[in-house]
């Protein structure tokens, strides 16, 4: 089984520091520090409303680390003007509202609208590796071969939202989506609400290669630091993912 990197999303390290239009905390230094612990990349969604990142942000992240940087994103002019200009290792389609909290669901990339294949085309002429986040859907992940997508991101939000003991249907409609998106050719990975009770399940999937995790992990680090939280999740991921070594 390869190993399951981990992306940290680093939005809401910007969200506190909004709260007091200044300068601090730092998002550079904070994907330093998870890098330092042993994050095996960043992530930052630069949102229409600028909500927490900023594009000042954006590009400072891009010319200061090594790391491979994933730009979420929705699928519009504006955006992939700033992708194609800056051009991160990896941009993720979104989708976006602005009335929302969070990403509420995967991109349902049938209705998505004709600009979404052509915002694929663009990335990945510019070598950005493009991902759209879906439902583990068959029918998603078929239509994301079709306009080009070189992987995939499963939303994991209802997995991780769900008690405990109602998490196995969830779980295996993942499960069963990853290797059809794998034989597709696809890199698969999954991501939105993981947190150290929820990581495990999802760790355990063959194939699933990446998994982005941080509004958690941000939180977590008021109690035990940021880069404590994110050595525990890698060691937690490290343990499931043994665990199913044949």
């Amino acid at each position: 089984m390869t190993p399951l990197r981990l992306s940290i999303n680093i939005d809401h390290v910007a969200t506190l520091r909004n709260a007091r239009a200044g300068t601090h905390p730092d998002p550079l230094d904070a994907a330093r520090a998870v890098l330092e612990a042993g994050a095996d990349g960043i992530t930052v969604h630069l949102r229409e409303d600028r909500r927490h990142i900023r594009d000042a942000d954006v590009e400072r992240l891009r010319a200061a680390l090594d790391a491979p940087l994933n730009l979420e994103m929705a699928a519009t002019e504006e955006m992939v003007a700033i992708a194609e200009r800056l051009r991160p290792a990896d941009c993720c389609i979104v989708p976006e509202g602005r009335h929302e909290l969070t990403t509420e669901g995967g991109l349902d990339i049938p209705r998505a609208g004709a600009f979404l294949a052509e915002a694929v085309r663009r990335l990945s002429g510019a070598g950005i590796r493009v991902s759209i986040f879906i439902e583990a859907d068959r029918a998603q992940v078929e239509a994301a071969v079709a306009i080009g997508a070189a992987a995939i991101e499963f939303h994991t939000g209802t997995y991780a939202d769900a008690a405990p003991d109602a998490r196995a249907p969830h779980l295996r409609r993942i499960a069963e989506a990853a290797p059809i998106a794998a034989a597709a050719g696809l890199a698969c990975h999954a991501g939105h609400g993981l947190a150290y009770d929820s990581i495990a399940g999802i760790a355990a999937i063959p194939d699933i290669s990446e998994v982005s995790i941080g509004h958690f992990l941000v939180g977590q680090a008021v109690f035990e630091g940021l880069p404590a939280a994110v050595r525990r999740m890698k060691a937690l991921i490290a343990e499931a993912r043994e665990a199913r070594r044949p």
